[in-house]
């Protein structure tokens, strides 16, 4: 069976966006890979509908979100707690930027499913709140709510204080 016309061309395309929302949502590079696979596989099915409308990427960031809020929640994710941080790396450093990633994926990690969606969605993938909606299925209040505890969450995470406390004394001087 041949891909419908078109589709190629979007996966092609928009894949490595895809991906990389899927690996905020997921904090999992095979999963958030996994995740992009399974919701083109469910958009290719319906791709000739989704085309008339217009709207290929809020469909598949839509499936994507479903999918991702659908699948069950893993008992062990990889993570070993620490009792303390390590130490912030200096500007430009590789690994100090992937440090920075993986404790931004851990505070995201504890954020309940819908909250870290609409976190991915607003402020990543910088929808409006209507399109965040739009992509949840909810209401524009739904996301509003969602994202002030998604935030208050954030601001209170043990993993970004660390940070926060450093980059606040940085500008006081």
């Amino acid at each position: 069976m041949d891909a419908p016309e078109g589709f190629g061309a979007f996966v092609t395309e928009r894949s490595p966006a895809l991906v990389r929302s899927a690996w905020l949502l997921t904090g999992d590079q095979a999963s958030a890979q996994d995740l992009v696979q399974t919701a083109l596989a469910k958009t290719w099915v319906r791709w000739d509908r989704v085309v008339r409308q217009e709207a290929p990427e809020g469909y598949v960031r839509r499936v994507m979100v479903t999918t991702y809020l659908s699948w069950r929640r893993r008992r062990w994710h990889g993570e070993l707690p620490t009792e303390a941080m390590p130490e912030r790396a200096v500007e430009g450093d590789p690994y100090g930027e992937a440090e920075l990633r993986a404790t931004v994926r851990a505070a995201l990690d504890e954020l309940p499913r819908r909250q870290r969606a609409v976190v991915v969605l607003r402020y990543f993938d910088d929808l409006t709140e209507a399109q965040t909606a739009h992509a949840l299925g909810c209401s524009v209040g739904t996301v509003k709510s969602q994202a002030a505890k998604a935030l208050a969450k954030l601001r209170a995470s043990a993993h970004l204080s660390a940070i926060w406390g450093e980059e606040v004394s940085h500008d006081q001087s």
